[in-house]
């Protein structure tokens, strides 16, 4: 217990942690400090592209093996099943309709690749490695939650939910998907030698953009919490607290059966704690319009991603060293 309070104490006081605390303070006093939409999107294109890359070079230099495409199966299994616990969960601590309990759930099966970049960043700090190809694992965890979160309206909401025309396609195609897969795949191809030629570009800037980042993150999350009090109810509270360590207990059991490092383990735990807060919102809108969207929005970006942020990795990253021995 000493150990998780004080790797929690030294991530919270972390620059990307605090940078993320100055937003949610920023938003909270309604200052005028904003990070343009357009430097914004820029930032998260350098994140997916930068860690993807990594992930495809680390993989080419490790190989394909029998673990990794385990782990790719897993993570598809873990996204279609964790909607469905989510679902359980929040119809038993609150009073959400059908129609929005699941819309909530779809968040909870699909991942935050900002609190898995964060983790990987905090590997890193400690002196651990992670298996190279846990950022296709991110990959292939985007889009089955939004299936499951459909087949959920489908099975117990009052009329049949039909997915409409270029859902799919949407999903597939989001942005988010291709770039991290897309430069993944270059990696991948182009190895080590690829990453030494684009180092200086992606390696020695990653922090600071990630803290610039997560700067617009707490001022997204501030806001949303500022102007989505009335519909965060106690019940809905806990889910967003509770659901991460759910998750991440199911991330724990996949990550021990199929043998992974301790920081593959951890990224494991996190990936299954964490929370959509872009594709799932964006196809939420097109699948179930009828959905509340300063439910699952508050949920996912102001309560469960803070929470991870703070409490979670450090807990996923105890957790995971115990079980393993790392």
């Amino acid at each position: 217990m000493d150990g998780i309070l004080a790797l929690a104490a030294d991530n919270l006081l972390s620059p990307i942690i605090l940078f993320f605390a100055l937003g949610v303070a920023a938003a909270f006093a309604r200052s005028d400090l904003s990070v343009p939409e357009a430097v914004a999107k820029g930032l998260s294109i350098y994140l997916l592209f930068a860690i993807g890359f990594k992930g495809g070079a680390s993989v080419a230099s490790h190989g394909i093996d029998a673990t990794l495409v385990l782990s790719l199966v897993a993570g598809v299994v873990l996204s279609f099943l964790l909607p469905v616990v989510a679902f359980g969960l929040l119809k038993g601590m609150t009073r959400l309709s059908v129609t929005d309990a699941a819309a909530v759930a779809g968040h909870y099966g699909s991942i935050s690749i900002v609190t898995f970049v964060a983790a990987s960043s905090v590997i890193t700090s400690v002196g651990l490695s992670s298996e190279g190809y846990m950022v296709a694992v991110a990959a292939v965890m985007e889009a089955p939650a939004i299936l499951s979160a459909l087949w959920i309206i489908a099975r117990f909401g009052k009329t049949q939910a039909e997915m409409e025309e270029g859902l799919v396609r949407e999903i597939l195609l989001n942005g988010s998907i291709v770039l991290l897969v897309g430069s993944f795949v270059i990696g991948w191809i182009t190895g080590d030698e690829g990453l030494e030629m684009i180092a200086p570009f992606i390696v020695a800037p990653f922090q600071g953009v990630l803290c610039l980042f997560l700067l617009d993150m707490g001022l997204v999350a501030g806001r949303g919490l500022r102007e989505a009090r009335s519909v965060l109810t106690p019940g809905l509270f806990a889910f967003g607290v509770l659901m991460p360590l759910v998750g991440s207990a199911f991330g724990l059991a996949a990550g021990l059966l199929l043998g992974l490092s301790p920081g593959g383990v951890m990224l494991f735990m996190t990936l299954a704690a964490s929370a959509s807060y872009i594709a799932v919102p964006a196809a939420m809108r097109v699948a179930l319009p009828e959905a509340n969207p300063s439910i699952y929005l508050t949920l996912s970006l102001g309560v469960t991603f803070p929470f991870n942020l703070t409490l979670g990795i450090p807990i996923y990253l105890a957790v995971a060293r115990a079980l393993t021995g790392g």
